[in-house]
């Protein structure tokens, strides 16, 4: 072509939780059966929609407006619904002006990352959720920076390694944090809350808190929500009802917006998230005018104890499987439904690998590995050998060898048997080479 159409950050674009899928699918093709632990979906691992929210739900079909465009920043009524849930809590008070809706946070992200100045970085946690990650390094052109998470410590961030970094690196306006995170499961307290806002405050930085999993704090862990702590500092967190109905096919998240009216140029920034969307007219509608009647619904915290005595059970299950297998560091999950498994340094080399009963799987899978980092070669060994789909420690922007499983498996035999099986397998790659 005439011009080089390919912009410099599109080499960043990876999104491994995705991208094993396409790997599985081809070796279901061998008539391998699949166990998806590779996303965060819980209503394909069998989770169901409360009949009360369904029924919510049905009767806003059957309304006409639910058909029609809603107001660019979102439904008004909801906006003022959800301003009010947030100033309820203490901490940053907010407006309906300071709540921006989209279609899903990947939509956000997107926009939160590609209308920064390109020299403008945001530095995130490391291990990294790759949506976020993937665009911070396509908006800059360059790999995305981070500060460290200690498996050591409960997964909780390195505040000496995130100082360091934002102090000699001036590139860097934003903090990016995630609380309850993912893919650790790690939940911040207050204390390092405090800190990080600290940090944002004294090398004037804003701050995005992707808060999707708030409500899913199990274990006795205590967090607070950004708006509760970041007091003057400029901000945002993302918010969405996909993790928490749980409804992720609504593809419906929002931006809170804090102390835009004290920062002149973090305001104009805003504003240019707003335009954006004004390009797009507006988010999808239906699942804005849910969130008042199901949000506000008398049924709705029971709804959501219930979901966290749930995930504490199924974290509690996962740590006393897998902290009994020699060689790796599993760390008990505080929030969200997910677990990290970091192998210990050393463990990996090469040459180990697993038994494949079926020929054209083992071809396949011996093409595959030759060369992979050693974590994502155990799990395409595990795939080949289990057909047990997990991703890579190492697709998360981070430099830990380990992999990611989820606690979302509804059918109690299935879960226990995917654990078992990890374990098991663990033991054999290790002993193999």
């Amino acid at each position: 072509m005439r011009r080089d159409i390919v912009h410099e950050g599109s080499g960043q674009l990876t999104y491994e939780i995705r991208e094993i899928v396409e790997v599985a699918l081809e070796l279901q093709r061998f008539g391998l059966d699949i166990t998806w632990e590779n996303i965060g979906d819980p209503i394909e691992k069998g989770e169901k929609l409360p009949d009360w929210i369904k029924e919510i739900i049905i009767d806003l079909v059957s309304t006409d407006k639910t058909y029609g465009y809603a107001a660019t920043r979102g439904v008004p009524a909801t906006l003022e619904f959800l301003a009010d849930q947030v100033n309820k809590r203490g901490g940053c008070q907010i407006s309906s002006e300071d709540l921006i809706f989209f279609n899903g946070l990947g939509d956000a992200v997107a926009k939160v990352f590609g209308f920064l100045r390109r020299e403008a970085r945001v530095i995130g946690p490391s291990p990294a959720y790759s949506t976020h990650s993937s665009a911070e390094a396509a908006h800059s052109g360059y790999e995305h920076l981070t500060y460290d998470l200690d498996p050591n410590n409960l997964w909780m961030p390195d505040l000496a390694d995130l100082e360091n970094k934002v102090k000699y690196n001036d590139s860097i306006a934003g903090i990016l944090l995630i609380n309850p995170d993912n893919p650790t499961g790690a939940v911040y307290p207050v204390d390092v809350l405090k800190g990080i806002v600290d940090i944002a405050r004294k090398y004037q930085t804003f701050i995005i808190c992707d808060e999707i999993y708030a409500h899913i704090v199990y274990n006795g862990a205590q967090t607070k929500h950004l708006s509760e702590v970041i007091e003057d500092v400029p901000g945002m967190a993302l918010r969405g009802i996909s993790k928490e109905y749980p409804w992720p096919g609504s593809r419906c998240g929002c931006i809170e917006i804090f102390n835009q009216d004290k920062h002149p140029q973090f305001k104009t920034y805003v504003d240019s998230l707003l335009s954006a969307k004004r390009l797009e007219v507006c988010s999808t509608s239906l699942p804005q005018y849910s969130i008042p009647r199901v949000i506000g619904d008398p049924r709705y915290p029971e709804h959501l104890e219930h979901r966290r005595q749930v995930f504490e059970h199924r974290a509690t299950e996962a740590y006393e499987i897998f902290s009994k297998v020699d060689g790796i560091t599993a760390v008990k999950p505080q929030g969200a439904f997910y677990m990290s498994i970091i192998f210990n340094d050393g463990v990996l080399n090469n040459q180990q690998s697993l038994e494949i009963q079926n020929a054209l799987i083992r071809k396949d899978i011996e093409k595959r590995v030759i060369p992979v980092l050693p974590d994502k070669r155990f799990v395409y060994y595990l795939l080949g050998a289990t057909g047990i789909c997990v991703v890579p420690m190492t697709g998360f922007c981070c430099s830990r060898q380990g992999f990611r499983i989820t606690l979302l498996e509804c059918n109690d035999e299935k879960r226990k048997w995917t654990w078992e099986t990890i374990s098991e397998s663990i033991r054999a790659y290790i002993a193999s080479a």
